[in-house]
């Protein structure tokens, strides 16, 4: 497509949300309209969700996991690894810091550590619920039944990123794990009410670009309440430590293209986005985004939760990630939600 019928498909996405494959894959492979494609999605995002930013506290509480795959530096055969587990009343103590912080929502996310059977990790949510807080799982793949005991002890909200819809790509580089029970989990959180969150790693080896605007319509379909999206940074203590980085370029117009096409979703600007470029969460949330999610976790497992190599922020504290994210998101323009940010459904 020659670049001014590429302006017309994101005009036309702008007005109707729906785009075709064949689409939304020219505008991923296509560098030269991402200022006019972030920039439709940036108005999208003022029309839809507003000029608000939902700061969520991040609480890594297990860096201990089940899984292997093979680009996470928590993978079961890392030897590298300093492992740890916080206990029940630590986290409860970091989410009430959260609160003081003035965060609405916490995060709690972990490796697949079976440790925190589903009576467990139950107990856990309802004491923090009794802080007026927005609970967000990511603890992996569990069974309908423990979905089931959370939702009913008050999560609100879960986040299990399926990667990538290519089901070839994702058996290839998460060994020992079922592409069909991954959607079946996702269809499973949907069903009991949550507000469900998934995304993908913008980088895997063998991903396409029309595997990425498969996943986009595959998010559409989901009818994602949130969607994050990473570009993949090689760990040196995994088997894809050599592989090529995540394009942050192709990230950001993936972002653009999610808020066009789901223009009511909570997108988060990642840390991997800033890890690769200075002030790439700036970036990211003039192109769609609304999100951000600072770690409060704090002293060494905030430091030894090593997803990847790089990762901003793990020597601040996270009083001091606070009043600096608040600082930067007053400087675009925008302000601090001060809401639990539940998604907003609104006619366009």
């Amino acid at each position: 497509m020659q670049q001014q019928e590429l302006e017309v498909c994101v005009k036309r996405a702008e007005a109707s949300h729906v785009l075709t494959p064949e689409e939304i894959t020219a505008l991923l492979g296509a560098p030269e309209v991402e200022e006019y494609l972030a920039a439709a999605a940036d108005r999208v995002r003022h029309a839809f969700v507003g000029d608000g930013v939902h700061l969520r506290g991040l609480i890594e509480f297990s860096n201990i996991c089940r899984q292997n795959c093979m680009y996470c530096g928590l993978r079961r055969e890392n030897g590298k690894v300093e492992r740890y587990r916080l206990d029940a009343d630590t986290i409860v103590e970091l989410a009430h810091k959260a609160k003081g912080y003035g965060y609405q929502t916490v995060v709690l996310q972990s490796g697949e550590d079976l440790y925190f059977t589903a009576e467990r990790l139950a107990a856990i949510v309802r004491r923090l619920k009794e802080l007026d807080l927005a609970v967000t799982l990511s603890v992996g793949e569990r069974s309908y039944e423990e979905y089931a005991l959370w939702r009913t002890a008050g999560a609100d909200r879960y986040l299990l990123r399926i990667e990538t819809t290519d089901e070839a790509v994702y058996e290839r580089w998460d060994p020992g794990m079922d592409y069909a029970n991954r959607v079946r989990c996702l269809h499973d959180l949907r069903a009991l009410g949550y507000e469900v969150g998934t995304g993908t790693l913008v980088g895997l080896p063998g991903q396409s670009l029309a595997s990425i605007a498969a996943d986009i319509l595959f998010y559409q379909q989901l009818d994602a309440d949130m969607v994050g999206i990473g570009p993949l940074i090689p760990n040196p203590d995994t088997p894809l430590g050599k592989a090529v980085p995540g394009d942050f370029h192709l990230t950001r117009r993936m972002v653009a293209l999610l808020r066009l096409l789901l223009p009511e979703a909570n997108i988060p600007a990642t840390t991997a986005m800033e890890t690769m470029v200075p002030h790439g969460r700036e970036l990211i949330l003039a192109s769609g985004a609304n999100v951000v999610m600072p770690n409060v976790t704090e002293g060494d497992p905030r430091r030894n939760y090593a997803l990847y190599p790089g990762k901003v922020c793990v020597a601040d504290t996270p009083a001091a990630c606070r009043s600096c994210m608040s600082g930067r998101i007053r400087a675009m323009g925008r302000f601090v939600a001060k809401d639990k940010g539940f998604r907003r459904h609104r006619q366009s």
